[in-house]
């Protein structure tokens, strides 16, 4: 079952609409203010960011997508193979299918292919109410020799599947022991529907080390549901939740709220460099792009190599554009408005 459930997950985000009807990022809500004199050159912008020990070239994840399916190993490769060439940081799908199968975690190893590259474990947090433990947790970074672990809370996606797990009950109390026990940083990571403020301090107090907002306004996960549904009935209840969730920019500014320090990761419908300057100025670290770079991905190398120098070029453009030398002059900069 779970190897068609990625299979269909892979073919629905890239032959389907799934992306939100009418809730958006919010990040077209803001502009930046231009600056005709900029004072600095473009050629000595730099994108250059640390994160876990790691200093990554562009403040840019390949979100995590995808594993556990031969054309899903392949995708993964690639992916891998640019972030190494690029410098820039891989997440991986959710690995859960591989601590159940040990066969398929070959779909998910791509270490070999970046060997200096900033990689993400990734696992379901309500896996931890289902038999996971910590150990478990450790299985998943050591699978992929990882720099941190995702563990993703995406409630509403397992509600609106025929087969989700949906006990979230104390989850919060498990998610303490795995950050005080794990010897890699914990991001807690939504898959699109964002998190609130209470939630983000919720999430810090149990030890997270970062938060990716995954806002709403880019893939709606209830959309991919929808598509698969089996029944009328739980199409039409997937449906009902396509607007639902906080959208990345609200999401951004209530994490940075709740904390002024932790690392923030952007991710949840951005689209471009600017869309990630944008991010950055709110009050993100870095941002993270999953759509682009699966129809990238299925093509060739060549093809994700240039959606990431696209997006690089933009955000230069963006911080020249802005007079903003490095990404904490971009974090800092007073020149991004809310349009009336």
């Amino acid at each position: 079952m779970h190897a068609n459930r990625k299979s269909d997950h892979i073919r629905i985000n890239l032959e389907e609409d799934v992306d939100f009807k009418h809730l958006s990022t919010g990040l077209e809500k803001y502009q930046f203010v231009h600056q005709a004199v900029p004072e600095i050159s473009l050629h000595t912008v730099d994108t250059a960011v640390s994160l876990f020990g790691k200093t990554l070239k562009a403040p840019l994840l390949i979100s995590s997508m995808t594993g556990g399916t031969d054309r899903a190993g392949k995708i993964n490769l690639v992916l891998a193979e640019a972030a190494e060439i690029t410098g820039i940081a891989m997440g991986l799908g959710s690995q859960r299918a591989a601590i159940e199968n040990p066969d398929l975690a070959r779909t998910f190893q791509v270490r070999r292919t970046a060997p200096t590259a900033l990689l993400l474990a990734n696992l379901g947090a309500v896996q931890l109410n289902y038999g996971y433990t910590v150990d478990h947790c450790r299985r998943a970074v050591d699978m992929i020799e990882a720099d941190a672990l995702i563990l993703h809370f995406n409630a509403i996606q397992e509600a609106v599947q025929p087969e989700g797990d949906v006990n979230f009950s104390n989850l919060l109390r498990k998610v303490e022991q795995v950050c005080r026990k794990l010897p890699v940083p914990v991001i807690a990571k939504e898959v699109g529907w964002g998190i609130a403020e209470d939630t983000a301090r919720r999430l810090i107090e149990a030890g997270v080390s970062a938060i990716d907002v995954a806002g709403a306004g880019g893939t709606s996960w209830s959309q991919v549901e929808m598509h698969r549904a089996a029944t009328e009935i739980q199409r039409r209840v997937a449906a009902t939740f396509v607007d639902w969730g906080i959208p990345t920019a609200e999401s951004i500014q209530a994490v940075r709220r709740a904390d002024a320090e932790i690392p923030i990761i952007a991710s949840g419908g951005l689209r471009s460099g600017l869309d990630i300057a944008k991010c950055i100025a709110l009050g993100a670290t870095i941002g993270g792009m999953a759509g682009p770079f699966l129809k990238a991905a299925v093509q060739s190398l060549e093809a994700v190599l240039d959606e990431i120098e696209i997006t690089t070029r933009e955000l230069k453009i963006s911080m020249f554009g802005v007079g903003a030398a490095s990404l904490s002059d971009l974090q800092h900069t007073d020149r991004l408005v809310r349009r009336a």
